[in-house]
């Protein structure tokens, strides 16, 4: 069934002829860089939006699997940092961070004569409280993942399938996505939260969370994996480490991570506005 829906993308990308990709460097907005490449050649272009919420590390690898891929690829600078809007950490804030990706890339697109900009959206995306994909809606970027109905189980399979190899990296959305709802997001908030990720996964804990509330981190493995990280990690030396980094508490979240764990503070009427 996914290999048919690979073949259902290839069409949908000839008709577009010429497609500007969103481009983070997670699995699935790669996986449509990889298809447009494939199908539009020099018509298709990648582009990485640049700020604070992403980490150096993950730039580096968006670039290294473009450059695999053999995508063109550029890089903007968003400015949703400026936004009080967005910093204010609302429910909505992704709505106002994809407001500013795609009205920077909206105007790049029609400067560069591509018809279309497409994002890395999928299927399951659009089952959760996902505000940035109305922002995304009302400045008519397409999602190709989600119109075919491709869920991430098959962006993986179809990703394995071409032959990438990163086929089974975890997930990793924006930085900001590590604060409960209204704590204000700062640079320096971001800069700890995200070195104190990177510092993990050097120990090889790849998939993983480090929510941040006020002076306390909560570290959030996959529950099989709580019990080995307790057992077989110098948990005083993660303290710290994060104490370095600006945190005063560490903890462990006992219940483990599951994606879209902040959304569950959320009313009914709030969810109910989803897309």
């Amino acid at each position: 069934m996914a290999i048919q829906k690979l073949e259902r993308l290839k069409s949908l990308f000839a008709e577009m002829d010429r497609a500007l990709i969103a481009y983070s460097g997670g699995v699935d907005s790669t996986l449509v860089a990889r298809i447009a490449h494939d199908v539009l050649g020099d018509r298709a272009l990648a582009v990485t939006a640049i700020s604070p919420s992403l980490l150096p590390e993950d730039l580096e690898d968006a670039r290294i699997q473009a450059a695999t891929i053999g995508i063109a690829h550029e890089e903007i600078n968003t400015q949703e940092m400026a936004n009080p809007n967005y910093t204010a950490n609302p429910v909505n804030r992704c709505y106002f961070c994809k407001s500013e990706l795609h009205d920077t890339l909206k105007p790049l697109a029609k400067e560069r004569g591509y018809p279309y900009v497409v994002d890395g959206v999928n299927a399951d995306d659009l089952r959760d409280y996902r505000p940035g994909v109305k922002a995304a809606r009302e400045r008519g970027v397409r999602s190709p993942l989600a119109e075919v109905g491709v869920s991430k189980a098959e962006v993986r399979e179809i990703s394995k399938h071409l032959g990438l190899v990163w086929w089974d990296k975890p997930a990793q959305p924006c930085l900001s996505s590590r604060f409960p709802y209204g704590e204000e997001i700062t640079i320096a908030k971001l800069q700890r939260v995200g070195r104190a990720e990177v510092y993990l996964r050097r120990l090889g804990w790849t998939n993983l969370r480090v929510r941040s509330e006020a002076d306390t981190a909560r570290i959030e493995l996959p529950p099989d994996q709580i019990q080995t990280f307790v057992l077989k990690t110098d948990l005083p030396s993660v303290v710290a480490t994060f104490q370095e980094l600006g945190f005063v508490y560490v903890t462990l979240d006992l219940e483990g991570y599951r994606s879209g764990k902040l959304n569950q503070v959320l009313k009914p009427e709030v969810l109910a506005t989803q897309n």
